[in-house]
């Protein structure tokens, strides 16, 4: 087994003995399930269609990057606005069209790559801009650990609970013993096993103290044991295709910074092998592929980088196994709801860590990359990146009556980031 860096336990083409695979496979699943079938539920979705169509997305993007990328791909939350508008001004069938061709650009714009090279990134996307993408991605989320450590009603800061943030303290001190204290297996499913005791605990609290039994196993018992999603060709007009091929500008740069996440923390270039022309194919013909079954865009998965950078496991072959788990669950909607039952708190507790980890690979970025913060360009460009990027920087106007574009957060401060570090002059030697 090669290893390119320390904590590495397998590199991306290293198959686990079938003893560790499936757990390790099982712990990307929990990281992944709560935000992918959220985005399903918000925009009017079946949920087991986005845990099927992440599935498949995600071995459809093994295959393109020649599995040597091990990223999963689940639902896009930058897609939930323009899925929300199309839907009720123009049915389903034009929102998934619009997605269909949302994913077409990602294959245009790989073509162009594969073409012209991608030695423009380089120029583009020095370690300052690189680094503090990774740390506002990372810190981009800790508001949603937060909240779903902290709230009973995510959206709403006024329910307030000490019973859910115990419970999410609890799980994350048992992840962090799990991750610090325990050597051999146990050290690589912290997750997994933060997440069965979490669990466990809001169980036993819940029979001792009735009124904060907050796991319902309601819809497991009226969830059907089977059932397949319908396949569904897309319909095609104007506005939805150029209002969904205008938001992938933003998602393109989305996965830009979630490449560069996952490169630095595997330690591999993935913009040179397999490339961006394939990544970016695998990315974009992971939504074209969901769309015909109406499910929601894919995008790479924070969740999971922050389990690969926490637990050193980078095996595509365990990523490609939660991909199958996925499908399996998809196809038996009981045991996705038995995983639905699963408390905010919980996944709040695991997601502090998470997504701290994610963060902290950037700054890992800049300071083994040597960036001199006396220069005042790189604190220039670094300080505007975390500004916009954590504070919610939003570029927003209207695209006919009723549709508007919106480029926010992680992906507004990427490319403002790209542009400065363009015109700047860096300082002469």
């Amino acid at each position: 087994m090669s290893k390119t860096n320390s904590k590495m336990q397998y590199g991306p083409a290293d198959r686990p003995p079938l003893g560790e695979w499936l757990p390790l496979s099982v712990q990307h699943v929990f990281a992944m399930f709560g935000s992918t079938i959220l985005v399903p539920i918000l925009v009017g979705l079946q949920p087991t269609t986005a845990l099927f169509t992440a599935g498949t997305g995600t071995l459809i993007y093994i295959l393109l990057t020649k599995a040597k990328v091990p990223a999963f791909l689940g639902s896009s939350f930058a897609f939930i606005t323009p899925l929300i508008a199309i839907s009720s001004q123009y049915g389903w069938p034009y929102a998934m069209g619009g997605a269909f061709c949302s994913g077409l650009m990602y294959a245009l714009i790989a073509f162009i790559i594969s073409r012209a090279g991608s030695g423009w990134i380089h120029r583009a996307l020095p370690p300052v801009v690189i680094g503090s993408v990774i740390v506002v991605i990372g810190l981009n989320l800790a508001p949603t650990a937060m909240s779903m450590a902290m709230y009973e009603n995510t959206s709403d800061p006024s329910t307030y609970s000490l019973v859910y943030l115990s419970i999410a303290l609890f799980t994350l001190a048992v992840t962090v013993v799990f991750n610090v204290f325990f050597k051999g297996f146990f050290s690589v499913i912290p997750i997994l096993m933060g997440l069965f005791a979490g669990y466990l605990f809001t169980l036993i609290m819940g029979f001792i103290f009735p009124a904060y039994a907050i796991i319902d196993f309601t819809p497991v018992k009226t969830a059907a044991w089977f059932g397949f999603p319908s396949f569904a060709l897309p319909k095609f007009a104007l506005v939805p295709i150029l209002t969904f091929i205008i938001v992938s500008f933003a998602t393109i740069c989305e996965h830009l910074g979630d490449t560069l996440v996952i490169s630095k923390v595997v330690g591999e270039n993935f913009y040179e092998e397999p490339g961006l022309k394939r990544t970016l194919l695998g990315d974009g013909l992971a939504t074209t592929w969901a769309s015909l079954w109406g499910g929601p865009p894919n995008t790479t998965y924070g969740e999971n980088v922050g389990v690969l950078a926490l637990t050193g496991v980078y095996s595509v072959w365990v990523t490609g196994g939660a991909a199958v788990i996925a499908i399996i669950l998809s196809l038996f909607p009981k045991f996705g709801a038995l995983i639905q039952t699963i408390p905010n708190p919980v996944l709040g507790g695991i997601s502090m860590l998470l997504f701290g980890v994610i963060a902290s690979s950037g700054l890992r970025t800049l300071v083994d990359s040597g960036v001199d913060y006396q220069d005042k360009r790189n604190l220039t460009i670094s300080s505007i990146i975390l500004v916009i990027g954590i504070g919610g920087g939003l570029l927003k106007f209207s695209i006919g009556s009723a549709l508007e574009f919106s480029l926010g957060s992680v992906a507004l401060a990427t490319l403002v980031g790209i542009i400065l570090n363009l015109i700047i002059p860096a300082k002469k030697n």
